[in-house]
């Protein structure tokens, strides 16, 4: 018995690989901020996640027979429970005397670019562009008010005890 192998294009291939590209381009985005502020986690790992993303729920997508929707649900749900351990890879804290952590940011850029995935296999354009604008907008601005922060706190003369 004989198995073959065809490779055959469908009728939505060709939106289904636009999603697949706006998944990816948008995790770039997100990625090219955080390697931009020179974090280890950039725009190959931004756009790997989000594009892994929307893999994964490309196929439930397609197999769905719009009925059984628990399958689509259990793969966003695998999706989030597990791009949060790839998250946590990057969390570390500086010495075991410092309560400094760091990758905190980096882990959330990481989990909410999967989402971007996940939003992007779905088909919507709009809520990519502009969810990314807006992470892009929080990463920018939080470090720019922590940065301001931080710098008025080392300007302030310590109170003595």
């Amino acid at each position: 018995m004989e198995t073959q192998f065809e490779f055959v294009f469908h009728k939505g291939d060709l939106v289904i690989l636009a999603r697949l590209v706006m998944a990816a381009l948008a995790g770039a985005i997100i990625g090219w901020n955080r390697f931009r502020a020179g974090k280890s986690a950039g725009v190959g790992t931004h756009a790997l996640v989000a594009l892994g993303s929307a893999l994964f729920v490309v196929v439930p997508l397609q197999l769905s027979t719009g009925q059984d929707q628990q399958a689509f649900t259990r793969v966003i749900q695998g999706i989030a429970t597990g791009v949060g351990f790839l998250g946590a890879g990057e969390i570390f804290r500086e010495s075991s005397h410092s309560r400094r952590i760091h990758g905190l940011t980096s882990a959330a850029a990481i989990w909410v670019t999967a989402s971007l995935g996940v939003v992007a296999a779905c088909g919507s354009g709009f809520l990519v562009v502009a969810a990314t604008v807006l992470i892009v907008l929080v990463v920018v601005i939080s470090r720019r008010i922590e940065g301001r922060y931080l710098a008025k706190l080392r300007d302030e003369p310590q109170a003595q005890a």
